[in-house]
């Protein structure tokens, strides 16, 4: 382990997906894709993005809610709630941003990649089955976990989430889902307003979430030693078949839209420890998807040193 290529999955026409002003803008993709190569070198093998299809995402979304997306569509868009946008493009940009996702943990299993990070937009961690919201449209990491499984790849998944906002799509999807492990860090109070340590789980589910919330004004010492000490030996535990990271950069201490102190070093720390993880429960790659991240220097640094750290933690020289 430790020298297979760096996948990266990327397309400017995820960049349709706009609102004049708000902060999930299209330069992220490119501050992003930009720290991959940066860190990859010449490991670095970039994959045209193949959109996910109706029956893929239907696995996890209501018919409902997308028949409400296409109807926004069709009429040009519109807002899903004060934050999240639907603009002409926004359908076909969720979809390529979906099916990346999911290629990358497909290629992560199978050993394609070492490492295979899908820098998409619009993120995905916020949607539910039967709503968008925080930014979200569809649930990037629910669709990729789902399509693994319809494959008869994997069951048993674990999904590390580092985004400043806890995921609480991802966490409503899989609750009672007892072959589905998600960790969580992130700043409390902060929207979505979920995330509690109590939050465990439910039905035969119980004791597969793991929430971490964390005060402002934490940064490097408390994200890392949370991951670090508590987290990762649960995740650990669980023995998954394959990892997937919900990988949102606002935590970063120049993020404008939280308050947490985390820096590069403290992602790089983190992956490394994640990369080493990965190793010793002989999974073949780890897959990534971008969630959230507002400030673009920090971004193209934290992808940068996320890919750093797998790299060296997967057993390669740095």
């Amino acid at each position: 382990m430790g020298a297979g290529p760096v996948w990266l999955l990327t397309d400017a026409s995820m960049d349709a997906h706009h609102a004049p002003g708000h902060p999930e803008r299209p330069d992220r993709r490119e501050a992003a894709a930009a720290g991959v190569r940066d860190a990859a070198g010449d490991r670095l093998r970039e994959v045209p993005c193949e959109a996910a299809t109706p029956a893929e995402v239907g696995a996890v979304h209501t018919s409902a809610y997308l028949a409400q997306l296409a109807d926004l569509d069709v009429r040009g868009g519109g807002w899903l709630d004060p934050d999240t946008y639907l603009a002409p493009g926004s359908v076909p940009a969720a979809h390529l941003a979906a099916g990346a996702t999911l290629q990358a943990a497909r290629a992560a299993v199978d050993g394609a990649a070492e490492i295979a990070f899908a820098v998409v937009r619009p993120p995905g961690h916020h949607a539910a089955a039967g709503r968008g919201s925080g930014f979200c449209l569809l649930n990037n990491v629910a669709i990729a976990v789902a399509g693994l499984r319809a494959d008869g790849r994997v069951r048993r998944v674990a999904v590390v989430d580092w985004d400043v906002h806890h995921g609480d799509g991802t966490q409503a999807i899989f609750d009672a889902d007892a072959e589905l492990c998600y960790a969580s860090t992130h700043q409390s109070p902060l929207y979505p307003g979920t995330g509690a340590a109590v939050e465990r789980g439910s039905g035969s589910g119980a004791g597969t979430m793991h929430n971490r919330p964390l005060m402002p004004g934490a940064g490097d010492e408390e994200f890392v030693a949370t991951w670090l000490d508590d987290l990762l030996p649960r995740v650990e535990a669980f023995a998954p078949e394959t990892l997937l990271v919900s990988a949102g950069y606002d935590a970063h201490r120049a993020d404008p839209l939280a308050h947490l102190e985390v820096t590069e070093a403290g992602y790089r720390a983190v992956a490394e420890a994640l990369g080493a993880m990965s190793r010793r429960l002989g999974l073949r790659g780890v897959a990534l998807t971008l969630e959230g991240g507002y400030d673009l220097a920090a971004l193209r640094a934290s992808a940068a040193s996320t890919v750093g750290g797998l790299v060296v933690g997967r057993g390669a020289a740095p």
